[in-house]
């Protein structure tokens, strides 16, 4: 049993500020389309940006306790006399907390961001249900918003119609049903409340930015309660997997569907800021934006199982976003379609002192020739699916095509988005994948031109790759030409179709030797010191054990890897080898992704490796 900071055995090792901050195992995660908000076995709201995932977050005590904010709800007991359990409601992103007494009281919270009749809400609602089970459970509850990063001050405002809350240009409203005692500070409300066999009482918050308040009653959120839960169930209803670890991928869908931002289609990254890489601080980053990459492997696996409007959505997202910026790709978006601005660190303390914090990312100026790759995906996966390409769209793609044969020859940031530019290994595939792709959907006829220079340059890069980046003495693809170091996002390339044979098996090999930690493993040599596994690099480990054939193998992987979620099968972006926790940002799509694509190719029935 791994431990965490909050076990005696992590404590040693991690040290904790006075102010609480809970494990990042912890969290679970729900939402309405638009935002995102993280719920702690403690019952505490400690993220919820409002009105949308990328906004300044009213509720940040996950990167500040002292003054981030916070929604708590719990028990009014020692913790040492209370047992914890957590699910989801199947088949939702709705969650249920049940704690049971030391003397036998039981009481159950159902926490939900409530969506409409017609979809999602034009407003935020937050519902937090409570259940009388057994005995009597006393209760406590407080709504405290924060400093949105150190942007506002929150205050009371006295109106006609109650006393609302207010921070930056955020309006809030607390709605009680039931006897629960508010009462009114200057920056906060808050109550006590018993609970009895068959009791209900309800805590919720509505809340607007820079428009109109609309003030559910207490008895409308309790029924969007029951609402959501059978709006997320007939959405999972459309989700079909049969295969081992269903329960896992239909997880793993779920809080994918968390990720994607219904106003626009776009996918983020994740849906929080700053959850630091390593202890030591300073390898923070803002995911609350949609990349390239990771837009492709959403769609990659959601097309996989029928999942239409959210795929056209995204796709049309992403393709409306180019024509607006012009031909040359920027390596990711905001979540509204526009270019990345600058950056900033707020004066604020990050999780377990642990900074800087920072809202905006510094690598949209990058040049990662991977991207290429990762966009004709999308379109080509668009296009099997019976999808059409307009004419504006197919020229503008065959455009991108000749950009991607002349510029695979520079170097570049590649797939991690680092300082020192080299000719990766990566990057060059993606390049022959965009290529590749190109070939075919000019045969399709999907884009205009004659695709022979497409073709030639596709098989001047296989032949490039097979010539400077094979390196016999270590038995793998290397990083880039010249070294002996090694990158597992070459994994991703037996999937993609470059190698499946010898060359590839052994580059698995040497990967599991040199970057593995246990079941788990390193984004690239040198990262062991540096941070924690790669969540997403383990699974791709298991597609590429399967696309080899290999697939023996690749199950008991599986088997190892899918446990290593947290209680409600949620995943962060890394996992600390030594002990379990998490780090990074969370949930991290691309690690539920990896685990989706990982099931899949295991259930696919898969042609024999070829040589490559």
């Amino acid at each position: 049993m791994w431990a965490t900071s909050e076990d005696p055995d992590g404590a040693a090792t991690r040290p904790v500020p006075p102010q609480r901050y809970a494990d990042l195992r912890s969290y679970a995660a729900i939402g309405d389309g638009r935002t995102v908000a993280l719920i702690g076995r403690d019952g505490a709201v400690d993220w919820l940006p409002i009105p949308d995932l990328d906004s300044p977050p009213a509720f940040a005590a996950l990167l500040d306790a002292q003054d981030g904010g916070r929604i708590e709800l719990a028990p009014a007991l020692d913790a040492a006399l209370l047992t914890v359990t957590r699910r989801y409601v199947p088949g939702t992103n709705v969650l249920e907390t049940t704690w049971t007494t030391a003397d036998g009281g039981v009481v159950r919270v159902t926490d939900a961001l409530n969506t409409g009749i017609a979809g999602r809400l034009p407003w935020v609602e937050l519902a937090r249900r409570v259940d009388g089970v057994a005995g009597s459970v006393p209760m406590r509850w407080r709504v405290a918003p924060g400093t949105c990063l150190a942007r506002a001050t929150p205050w009371i405002y006295r109106t006609t119609h109650g006393d609302v809350l207010r921070v930056d240009s955020i309006t809030m409203a607390v709605r009680t049903l039931g006897e629960m005692d508010p009462q009114v500070h200057d920056q906060q409300i808050d109550g006590r409340f018993t609970t009895a066999p068959g009791s209900r009482h309800l805590l919720g918050l509505v809340a607007t930015e820079s428009e109109p308040l609309h003030l559910s009653t207490p008895e409308q959120l309790d029924a969007g309660v029951d609402r959501t839960i059978v709006n997320w169930q007939a959405w999972a209803g459309e989700f079909g997997f049969d295969g081992p670890w269903s329960e896992a991928v239909l997880r793993s869908a779920l809080a994918l569907k968390l990720l994607i931002h219904s106003p626009h289609g776009s996918v983020a990254a994740a849906a929080t800021t700053s959850l630091p890489e390593r202890l030591a601080g300073g390898k923070n980053w803002d995911y609350r934006y949609a990349w390239i990459r990771d837009t492709a492997y959403t769609l990659n696996a959601l097309f996989r199982f029928g999942l239409q409007e959210e795929t056209h959505a995204a796709v049309s997202w992403l393709l409306r976003t180019m024509r607006r910026h012009g031909p040359d790709l920027s390596v990711f978006y905001s979540l509204s379609g526009d270019l990345p601005g600058g950056h900033e660190y707020p004066d604020v303390p990050g999780w377990r002192g642990v900074g800087p914090v920072v809202v905006g990312n510094a690598a949209a100026d990058q040049l990662q020739l991977g991207v290429f790759g990762d966009l004709f995906d999308i379109v080509r996966l668009c296009v099997v699916n019976g999808n059409l390409l307009d004419a504006e769209t197919g020229r503008l793609l065959a455009g991108i095509a000749d950009r991607a044969c002349d510029l695979w020859q520079r170097r570049d940031a590649g797939i991690w988005e680092l300082e020192e530019e080299q000719h990766y290994t990566s990057s060059k595939l993606g390049c022959w994948q965009a290529l590749t792709c190109a070939v075919q959907l000019a045969e399709l006829g999907q884009i205009p031109g004659d695709p022979a220079r497409w073709r030639d340059e596709a098989e001047r890069i296989r032949t490039w790759v097979h010539e400077h980046c094979w390196n016999a003495d270590v038995g793998a693809y290397v990083w880039y030409p010249g070294t002996d170091e090694l990158d597992a996002s070459m994994l991703l390339h037996a999937a993609s179709g470059f190698d499946r044979g010898p060359r590839m098996s052994s580059t698995i090999d040497v990967l599991r030797a040199r970057l593995g930690a246990g079941p788990l493993m390193y984004r690239y040599s040198g990262m062991d010191a540096e941070e924690g596994t790669f969540v997403a690099c383990a699974f791709w480990t298991v597609s590429a054990l399967a696309w080899v054939g290999r697939r023996d193998e690749a199950r008991e992987l599986m088997d190892q890897l899918v446990p290593m979620t947290n209680d409600v099968g949620i995943l962060a972006e890394m996992i600390d080898a030594r002990d379990g926790a998490f780090l990074g940002n969370l949930p991290q799509g691309l690690s539920h992704l990896a685990l989706m694509q990982a099931a899949m190719a295991l259930a696919d029935d898969q042609p024999a490796a070829d040589p490559a």
